[in-house]
């Protein structure tokens, strides 16, 4: 048995050979590949014998030749699918195992749930998970799933990660989250083997726990059987058969195995780190990575019995209770790829890479000192109870006097290029879903996720916003992008314990998709934000170009970290939970818009056409607002989902049928739209439209221009006079109406212009095509020189859109928010016969009274804030804000969120007007006066040129 010492000096002696440039680490796996199979602690429950492969004795029972919906992968996301599919009445659902439940990842996950998470979402999805596991699955079944609740322990080494813990301390109060903030020395007497004396402080949450993987599996297994769906293991998956209907959309028909096929309308991929491998079978694209992820779990620890799982985040380590012993675990800047995934694997690990654990060790130890002292037995992988004492850790030197055994092993996880799940139908077929990528997080979020997905398949969408995990977020060009998808879940991975900040933004996979103006601004300074591999404007920085350069891996890999890096560095100035150094830039920028004029680039916007024999009534289907106007109108719309929920807002611009195209229209025949919105969300837009016209039969096409034209928008009180230098049109409002568009020549250059406002003020869109892009510019920035026209980017656009009270989609409105509750009814035509997507639950909603409403909040103290602050009225927590800003005309901070009345019952006028609200910050209450309607220009006289 080689010592630990000497395993270190051999990998000090062969250090990893740097990335393949371009591509990322390429051949960074474990040279000796997985282990043979290990010993598994939930043995009786999961292994039925020894020797011959199970999978070579065929199904554990008969396949049914048809089933309503097959969901592939035993794991915590399978199972938790299939029970609530079975628990919402689905009948003939089967799950297939190629091997035995939680084959996979789940066996050996540290199986840690905390409940509060810089996201409301996922605070709900929590909350479900341990409803189900604690409480509802026992009830149902008579069996303990292996919850344990002995509470979560988050630890702060600084002062921002305390800010950040008080964040999410404020927004469990919207949940009823019960946590507490605590000083070192009461850190120090709930949990006595603590080392306390580098601590700011921590976040401490009673009714955290545990799961145990195998129990909870097990139960969902037999509860989901009771209702009436079947469990098959022993029977890989070996394709997926696919039919093309009379429309030419791609459906699933049916699952083929090594023991029969199964005729289904639906599949469900939850086969975690196989998941691309599935997709593969179905030609769906499934962008996730696998990576060697470890833990070791400890000897016993005297007095460690009943203390609360600790997660240590600045430290990137975990410590989860495990009897009277420690799981030790985290997330490192160099985990390891595994670059060829093998279908052969399972209940496996992979040798532990001790020269990439070291870090965690050494952590662990200064957070826990005892474990100094304190021997490794590798439970999770490791026959019997073989001990490496921890006895002789040298701090800091990476040696050990003694070697663990060589069972210690990592297993296999799946990751995500932006940390979050993989879910919903995929845009390439119809009926087949994800339920995968869960990034060390199936087990905590799968109870919830189940639920989310088994409401999907069934309803046609979730019953909450799911957008963040939704397949559809990412752009179609970026899912089968291997340097993209590697290097930003290298960085997801690596960032994976770092303090969410609002304004961050990715370092990886940038430069994917530049606008044609991309260039011109990056020279004039522009800070670029990225988004749906766009990158677009952010702010101006005074001092010069700020590129984004190629990603370096943060040093890792032998990789060269960049020095000297001005996007790095002005990027480092948004870590912060108080106003950034740029703050007043971005005043700057705001206040010229509302005094002269600024000039926004959104090219990213996503632009399609909507043309054909069918485009008007599936308009009328597919808007929730009257769009079927004479050509030349513009009209804001929304599009909902059959619940009343906003799919999206965006603008609808009615087009006059031609037979010769143009770079601004197409040619057609019968009736067209132009639709603009925002290009974060521009894929998920394209397969809701695209799945109600499948659904609706509809003979129309919808034709994405998005990177055909580009788009600067130019907005303030001297727009029109600097435009009517540039554009070959009266701009006065008698014959350029707001919410109209012409086609114009702008500096001798063809342009769709409108008369739109993203900001409240006097303003014009221009649309371009992208070879005009560039003199076009220059002719408006010429034009503006001397009427004070400067560039601006996002930040402003987000503060002054707040500030008149533009929704923004996402934020303020989501798939699970109608916009009667976000006081956009103006946007429905529910006046007029015509039926549209969302409208019978509209009137039903209408007819009972909302049950929560958006409120526009302002504060008279200046302090900032960024969404997720608790809102009080009377004393009572009732919500929580959405989105907030800072609106520098008005001098305030300025706050929306949706507020509930705690009785239950409607949310009138009359009760929002009659509370005395406050809103907490990091656990201070701010005063905030309640408004409803914009506290800036309320009568809109701004963008009506009224000045």
């Amino acid at each position: 048995m080689a010592s630990l010492s000497r395993a270190l000096r051999v990998a000090a002696a062969h250090p990893r050979q740097s990335p393949t440039r371009g591509m990322g680490p390429c051949n960074l796996s474990s040279a000796a590949g997985p282990t043979a199979e290990k010993s598994v602690p939930y043995q009786r429950t999961l292994k039925e014998g020894q020797g011959t492969s199970v999978v070579a004795q065929g199904p554990s029972r008969p396949l049914p030749s048809t089933a309503n919906v097959v969901v592939i992968g035993g794991g915590s996301l399978g199972c938790q699918t299939l029970y609530h599919l079975a628990k919402l009445g689905m009948s003939g659902a089967v799950l297939l195992e190629r091997e035995r439940l939680t084959s996979g990842t789940t066996w050996h996950t540290a199986g840690l749930l905390w409940q509060l998470r810089p996201s409301d979402v996922e605070v709900e999805l929590l909350a479900h998970t341990r409803r189900v596991v604690s409480r509802e699955l026992e009830e149902e079944t008579g069996l303990h799933t292996g919850w344990i609740q002995n509470g979560g322990l988050f630890i702060a080494s600084n002062r921002q990660r305390l800010d950040e813990y008080k964040r999410l301390m404020s927004l469990g109060k919207a949940y009823g989250v019960e946590s507490h903030v605590l000083s070192p020395a009461e850190t120090k007497t709930l949990y006595p083997l603590m080392n306390v004396d580098d601590l700011y402080g921590t976040l401490y949450v009673p009714h955290d726990g545990t799961m145990d993987p195998a129990g909870t599996c097990t139960t969902l297994a037999r509860a989901a059987s009771a209702r009436g769906a079947q469990v098959i293991e022993n029977c890989p998956v070996t394709g997926i058969r696919v039919w093309t209907d009379d429309f030419g959309v791609r459906r699933v028909a049916g699952v083929e195995t090594q023991h029969g096929s199964i005729q289904t309308p639906c599949v469900v991929n939850c086969a975690g780190v196989w998941a691309s491998a599935v997709g593969r079978m179905a030609g769906v694209k499934v962008p996730l990575v696998a990576m060697h992820h470890a833990y070791v779990v400890t000897e016993r620890i005297e007095g460690i019995q009943n203390m609360p799982n600790v997660r240590d985040h600045d430290a990137s380590v975990y410590l989860r209770l495990q009897g009277d012993a420690l799981s030790v675990g985290g997330y490192e800047a160099n985990p390891i790829f595994w670059e060829e995934v093998s279908d052969k694997f399972a209940f496996g690990l992979f040798d532990l890479d001790w020269e990439v654990f070291t870090q965690h060790i050494e952590g662990a130890i200064n957070r826990v000192p005892v474990l100094e002292k304190t021997g490794i037995k590798s439970t999770v992988c490791g026959p019997g109870g073989a001990l490496a004492p921890l006895q002789g850790w040298e701090r800091g030197s990476g040696r050990h006097s003694v070697a663990p055994r060589e069972t210690s092993c990592q297993k296999p996880e799946s990751f995500t290029p932006d940390h979050k799940p993989l879910m919903g139908e995929a845009p390439e077929l119809r009926g087949f879903f994800l339920g995968c990528g869960f990034n060390s997080a199936g087990m905590m979020l799968g109870g919830g996720c189940g639920q989310e997905l088994a409401h999907w398949i069934i309803h046609g969408r979730p019953e909450k916003d799911m957008h963040g995990y939704d397949i559809r977020r990412f752009h179609h060009s970026l899912t089968d992008h291997p340097r993209w998808i590697r290097e930003r879940s290298h960085e997801s991975y690596a960032k994976n314990y770092s303090v969410v900040f609002p304004h961050d933004e990715p370092l990886a996979g940038r430069n994917m998709r530049r606008d044609p103006l991309h260039e011109e601004l990056l020279g004039q300074g522009c800070v670029f934000q990225e988004r749906h591999g766009w990158e677009r404007p952010g702010w101006f920085h005074p001092r010069g170009p700020a590129p984004v350069l190629e990603y370096d891996y943060y040093g890792a890999y032998g990789s060269r970290a960049h020095e000297d890096y001005a996007y790095r560095r002005l990027l480092a100035d948004e870590y912060t939970f108080a106003f950034p150094p740029h703050h007043d830039t971005i005043k700057k920028e705001c206040l010229a818009c509302r005094g002269a004029a600024a000039v926004f680039d959104m090219s990213y916007f996503g632009k399609f056409y909507l043309v054909g024999l069918d485009a008007r009534k599936a308009a009328d289907w597919l808007f929730s607002a009257d769009v079927s106007r004479p050509p030349g109108s513009t009209v804001y719309t929304c599009m909902l989902n059959h619940r009343g929920g906003t799919e999206s807002d965006l603008t609808v611009s009615r087009l006059a049928p031609s037979h010769q195209a143009s770079p601004l229209a197409p040619a057609f025949e019968g009736d067209g739209y132009y639709l603009a919105m925002g290009g974060a969300v521009a894929q998920h837009n394209w397969s809701h439209i695209t799945t109600v016209l499948q659904d609706q039969k509809s003979q129309c096409q919808l034709i994405d221009s998005s990177e055909d034209l580009g788009m600067i928008s130019i907005q303030g009180p001297a727009s029109r006079a600097i435009l009517q230098e540039v554009l070959d049109a009266d701009l006065s409002n008698e014959a350029f109406p707001f919410s109209t568009h012409k086609l114009l020549r702008a500096a001798g250059h063809l342009v769709r212009a409108m008369r739109l406002s993203f900001v409240g003020e006097l303003g014009w869109e221009l649309h371009i095509p992208k070879a005009s892009c560039v003199p076009v510019y220059r002719a408006v920035m010429a034009a503006g020189a001397k009427h004070g026209l400067i560039n601006a980017g996002y930040r402003a656009i987000d503060s002054l859109s707040i500030e008149k009270g533009y929704r923004h989609w996402h934020a303020d409105l989501r798939p699970d928010d109608s916009p009667l509750e976000a006081g956009l009814a103006f946007t429905c035509k529910l006046k007029s016969p015509v039926p549209f997507l969302g409208r019978e639950a509209l009137e039903q909603q209408r007819a009972a009274g909302l049950r929560r409403r958006l409120v526009c909040f302002t504060m008279e103290d200046k302090v900032p804030m960024f969404g997720l602050e608790a809102i009080w009225r009377n004393g009572q927590v009732v919500g929580h804000v959405r989105r907030a800003d800072f609106g520098f005309a008005i001098d305030k901070t300025i706050a929306y969120g949706y507020i509930h009345d705690p009785s239950g019952g409607p949310v009138s006028l009359d009760f929002v007007k009659s509370g005395d609200y406050a809103l907490e910050r990091m656990g201070v209450t701010y005063g905030a006066q309640a408004h409803l309607k914009s506290p800036f220009d309320p009568n809109n006289k701004r963008v009506k040129g009224i000045y």
